[in-house]
């Protein structure tokens, strides 16, 4: 299990139920977890899960292993590479996001923290969450994956038959572990049972 802290960064694309999902996958593993929030995802949260991002803050930073940094704070030790990490997360990863890391803009903490990951070679994981893709989409995904980041599309594994979002959410999540090298931390009920008979 790793020491060192997982960054997971939370865009304004569709999808706050995977970032609530995964945070607190790693706070049960005892994690150590860095959460960094756009504004833009801030009013997803709201919309999606009924409930502000503010009081989620609240729950996790009861948590010891827990922090957040606000967006704009360029000063956090995350946006250094001298600050080890385990890795970093964007989940959702939205195409504004993905487009600013294949151009090189790190403008906030959440895409600067990316973009340590990428010049440190750090696992860097990117949950896309926009269909249809276009071609410029597609090439900024490329151009990232040819860099060493890993895009992790938040597609069903029909072969497990899920039974809810509960259960798709949960795949994803552990698809997460994997890409970050955390399979040894990866919870009970996201392993691979095998198909049912």
């Amino acid at each position: 299990m790793t020491t060192k802290p997982v960054i997971v960064g939370i865009t304004g694309a569709s999808g706050a139920v995977m970032a609530r999902a995964t945070v607190d996958a790693l706070l049960r593993r005892d994690i150590p977890t860095v959460a960094l929030c756009s504004n833009a995802a801030r009013l997803v949260w709201q919309e999606e899960m009924g409930e502000n991002f503010n009081d989620t803050l609240v729950e996790w930073q009861e948590h010891p292993s827990f922090t957040h940094y606000p967006i704009n704070d360029l000063r956090a030790p995350v946006a250094s590479g001298t600050y080890p990490t385990a890795g970093m997360v964007l989940v959702p990863a939205s195409m504004n996001s993905i487009a600013s890391l294949a151009g090189g803009l790190s403008g906030n903490l959440l895409l600067r923290s990316a973009d340590v990951c990428l010049k440190e070679r750090r696992p860097l994981v990117l949950v896309p969450r926009e269909t249809p893709l276009h071609s410029i989409h597609l090439k900024n995904m490329l151009t990232l994956s040819r860099m060493g980041a890993v895009v992790v599309p938040p597609e069903p594994a029909f072969y497990l038959k899920p039974k809810g979002i509960e259960d798709i959410v949960n795949f994803v999540v552990a698809r997460i572990f994997v890409a970050l090298g955390l399979e040894d931390s990866m919870p009970d009920e996201m392993q691979y049972q095998g198909p049912e008979e």
